[in-house]
């Protein structure tokens, strides 16, 4: 990925259609992009992707492995509120959409998922 590559993680599903589907292939894709060590500079979590990086979240352990990597994510904390999981965050920092913004502003390339 580019050198100041910011990924936008959605929804906690990758695709339409099969919802249970998509959960499968959002797992794989970071599975794949964590092993391959090929991840982006920089994540955020929009709307219900907030509930990946929580207590519970069947993919924590990735995303727990990535920011060990140095990824820096961040969690839309309006929506973390929103879904009442505020406290229950386990991977990355809830910050504030003007956070979000700085870090699109400054990214080389935006990839959305």
């Amino acid at each position: 990925m580019a050198k100041n590559t910011l990924l936008q993680v959605t929804k906690d599903y990758m695709g339409e259609g099969d919802i249970e589907l998509g959960r499968m292939l959002l797992a794989n894709y970071f599975t794949i992009r964590n092993n391959d060590n090929n991840l982006p500079k920089i994540m955020v979590f929009f709307n219900s992707a907030v509930k990946l990086l929580v207590e519970g979240s069947p993919t924590l352990e990735i995303f727990k492995e990535i920011e060990a990597k140095g990824v820096k994510m961040i969690s839309c904390k309006t929506c973390l509120n929103h879904f009442e999981i505020l406290d229950k965050v386990q991977a990355g920092t809830p910050g504030t959409m003007v956070d979000i913004i700085s870090l699109q502003d400054e990214a080389d390339k935006i990839i959305s998922l």
